[in-house]
């Protein structure tokens, strides 16, 4: 899997809306501790907004234990249990205190295929598009853990990488999936006529 350039804090120190758009097409690396490069191509996110601007973010009513990594500083994971069950993984842009990110819902397998099926409990040669189609499916297939909320990804072994061919995707654009409160939004980003995003689902 070729990758360009890493990206930087400054690549998350911008409007929300703007580093959801231009995620989509990056490359998201993690690396196990035995060397494993588990990565593909982020395929569909979906921004919330911090500030009090977003009812349908975490951060809408303050500050918590639980959601404190989305107050920054941007450029860090924000890693959460939905359900009590599957981990969830979101980038924190904007200014430290504005709580705003992307939530990372759907990729592109591309390197670690096999390590992938076997962190997501499937046979050998179970269907690529099982793997990371959804946010905990996304997490789970990466082999990131809760227990790395907060760190930042301009080091240490989760990375974020600009895509080595430089081509633009076909961006499609859309309300969020899966939620109640302002759903309408149209705060999800991803690749038109891509296999791997994840389905649409209304309400929550």
């Amino acid at each position: 899997m070729q990758v360009g350039a890493r990206l930087r804090t400054a690549f998350f120190d911008r409007p929300c809306l703007e580093v959801a758009r231009d995620l989509v097409g990056t490359i998201l690396v993690h690396r196990l501790p035995n060397g494993t490069r588990l990565g593909g191509r982020l395929v569909e996110v979906e921004a919330y907004l911090g500030a009090g601007r977003d009812p349908a973010s975490h951060a809408h009513r303050g500050r918590t234990a639980r959601n404190a990594s989305m107050f920054g500083p941007p450029g860090r994971l924000y890693a959460y249990r939905s359900y009590g069950i599957h981990t969830c993984l979101n980038l924190v842009c904007e200014a430290e205190g504005r709580a705003a990110a992307v939530l990372l819902r759907a990729l592109e397998p591309l390197e670690g295929q096999e390590r992938m099926r076997r962190l997501r409990g499937l046979a050998p040669g179970a269907s690529l598009r099982l793997l990371a189609r959804g946010p905990g499916r996304l997490a789970q297939a990466l082999g990131v853990p809760l227990a790395m909320d907060g760190v930042a990804l301009s080091r240490g072994p989760l990375a974020l990488f600009a895509a080595a061919d430089g081509q633009a995707p076909r961006l499609a654009r859309s309300g969020r999936t899966g939620i109640r409160e302002a759903a309408d939004l149209p705060y999800r980003f991803y690749v038109r006529d891509s296999p791997w995003v994840s389905p649409f689902r209304a309400g929550g």
